[in-house]
């Protein structure tokens, strides 16, 4: 793996106040000064810092910090996330259709430009496709995002009920093939929340991007202060990209597993059980399995339903897993699939009713391409266990832990290949999981595609074990633990005393005041640079700082490690910690309380109550 002197990188606090001019509008008759104003279409007042006019005033100057602020917070890495709807206790709404018209103008705009610069001349008839899930704020907050690609050029395409994925791959797939396009979905967060996923051909936005995004959408919304368009000079146009989507799947499926019997029935014999969890995923037992000659009878949560009403669409879930794993059992099927809203991850119970996620799917899917790809480094984020390096690199692979957040873990596998490091395979122990032979898009209906195929090429070679066998001596951590320390601060300082505190971990492991721990490698990439910046050239831009270090004693060598980072969806900071010997989870976390954030008086800036709470725990 490449290992280059790397450049040093501050991190910028973008929370500073600007201001920003106005377009142009009529003059006043003299100048006035708002200092409080209620819009009926917001759920909440606006505050006016000052807004000033006058007749020889050429632009209004407009300043809004507080609503600008919030615009920018919706930035959720490489989303946009927010509350749409009332009904979350201490959160109010604030992903209003306004916000969603700036923010899809805003997208909308930088599409075109980026099309200029590429093609080095104006475009026209640029198209953007639109998918949601089945929230229930869906109808209403699409029409903002018409709204907003319409007033910015943009021809509009509306998939309707669609899955994150196929959103991408509208943007390649013949006859659709469209410049851009936009996800409506927040994944797992409860039904009140919605977002934005914004892709073009060569993949998902950076966090940079949609940072920038962001930022002009925040100057439009101050400057406009009007409601959502309702009247739409280009109106969508509806479109089925969806069964296109699956027929893609269908003969990949069909292709590689090649059967010598029923070409185009691959799985007859074969059940599997799908549980949806009434997000988008239903498709793929209609559309995709039972053409193929699938039993999928006793599948699960099918119907779309925006208030999730079974249990939360997440592969991480014990609930989805539980009751899928029971269906499985009950049915004697060959496979459970569980997943997320959006389908961009996925889980799988074995045929033994075994729940594969996180750590397990991704050695899963290790063994699998390692078959196909041997000695390729596979990239997770640095949550994962020593018993996952153990596992792929036992198997001849390469192990690069790198930043938590899945759009980290992509990109690495894209900067590594782009290296000439073979990396066919980038998972996030969330069940994002990338494919350098799938564009490296974070799909898991073709995760799942991979798995399936598997299975029935062991099947027609003559084992019965099923999929799980290919990682029966993956071993587990003994103890695992994850705690939250919030940020006590207000929320446009939170990300910078986050940063602090984490650099402040940093310094004191560096600096031998924990004794036994270590920042964390694994060979040439270390974890702390890979987690920070990227040992080449052209390193990422940082989204959330995090650090992990390995922990040591004499009696045990390495028993354990400890992650801390920074969340991009909350003003908290994570702790992970896992420990293959008893009661190390707990001892890992006294020493982090008492040598670090007392000493540290880091307890002042972070609520440490979970901390306190589990040490002292029995």
């Amino acid at each position: 793996m490449a290992s280059t002197t790397t450049p040093s990188i501050s991190l910028q606090n973008n929370s500073s106040r600007t201001s920003f001019l106005s377009s142009p509008g009529p003059k006043c008759p003299k100048p006035f000064q708002i200092t409080g104003l209620k819009l009926p279409f917001l759920s909440h007042s606006i505050k006016f810092t000052h807004v000033k006019s006058s007749v020889t005033d050429k632009y209004n100057e407009v300043v809004v910090d507080e609503e600008m602020d919030r615009i920018r917070r919706l930035q959720n890495g490489s989303d946009v996330r927010g509350v749409a709807l009332e009904g979350e206790k201490g959160r109010t709404v604030d992903l209003t259709p306004s916000a969603v018209e700036a923010i899809a103008e805003s997208f909308g705009e930088w599409v075109i430009r980026s099309l200029e610069n590429e093609r080095g001349r104006p475009v026209e008839d640029v198209k953007v496709s639109l998918g949601k899930d089945p929230r229930v704020s869906g109808p209403s907050l699409s029409v903002a995002v018409f709204a907003g690609l319409a007033r910015a050029g943009c021809l509009v395409f509306d998939m309707g009920l669609a899955t994150t994925p196929a959103c991408f791959m509208s943007t390649l797939l013949p006859p659709f093939a469209y410049d851009a396009s936009i996800m409506m979905t927040a994944s797992h967060l409860p039904y009140t929340r919605n977002g934005l996923k914004f892709f073009t051909k060569k993949g998902g936005l950076t966090s940079s991007v949609v940072e920038e995004i962001c930022g002009e959408a925040a100057r439009k919304f101050a400057n406009r202060l009007t409601k959502v368009s309702t009247v739409l000079r280009n109106p969508p146009t509806r479109v089925d990209f969806m069964s296109a989507y699956a027929k893609h799947l269908r003969d990949i499926i069909k292709e590689r597993v090649n059967h010598p019997l029923h070409y185009e029935t691959p799985l007859k014999g074969f059940q599997i059980i799908v549980n949806a969890g009434n997000g988008s995923g239903g498709f793929f037992t209609w559309d995709v399995l039972d053409k193929l000659g699938a039993d999928t009878f006793g599948s699960l949560h099918l119907n779309p339903d925006g208030m999730f009403p079974n249990h939360i669409p997440n592969p991480e879930d014990k609930t989805a897993m539980a009751l899928t794993r029971a269906a499985v059992l009950e049915n004697n099927a060959d496979l459970g699939v569980v997943f997320d809203t959006d389908v961009d991850r996925s889980g799988v119970v074995d045929n033994k009713g075994n729940p594969i996620n996180r750590d397990k799917l991704i050695a899963l899917m290790s063994a699998i391409v390692l078959k196909e790809h041997p000695g390729t480094t596979i990239v997770t984020d640095a949550r994962t266990s020593m018993a996952l390096t153990k596992f792929i690199t036992d198997r001849g692979g390469n192990h690069c832990l790198y930043r938590v957040g899945y759009r980290n873990v992509i990109d690495k596998g894209v900067h590594l290949n782009e290296d000439g490091i073979e990396t066919h395979l980038m998972m996030e122990t969330s069940g994002h999981g990338a494919l350098k032979e799938n564009y490296f898009l974070d799909d898991g209906a073709y995760m799942v595609v991979k798995i399936i195929i598997q299975m029935v090429r062991m099947k027609l070679e003559g084992s019965d074990e099923g999929i799980g066998s290919l990682i029966k001596d993956l071993e587990e951590p003994l103890e695992s633990i994850e705690l939250r320390m919030n940020i006590i601060s207000e929320p446009r300082y939170a990300k910078a005393k986050g940063s602090e505190a984490i650099e402040e971990f940093r310094k004191y492991i560096e600096e031998g005041r924990l004794q036994g721990w270590e920042l964390d490698s694994c060979g040439d990439c270390w974890v702390s640079e890979g987690c920070l910046v990227d040992s080449n050239e052209s390193p990422a831009a940082i989204d959330a700082r995090m650090y992990r270090a390995k922990v040591t004693d004499e009696e045990h060598g390495q028993y354990g490690w400890i992650h801390l980072r920074q969340s991009i969806h909350n003003p908290n900071i994570a702790v992970n910690v896992q420990s293959m010997v008893p009661g190390g989870c707990r001892s890992i976390t006294k020493s982090l309380r008492d040598k670090f954030l007392l000493a540290s008086g880091m307890d002042k800036v972070l609520d440490i109550s979970q901390i306190e709470k589990y040490a002292e725990s029995s």
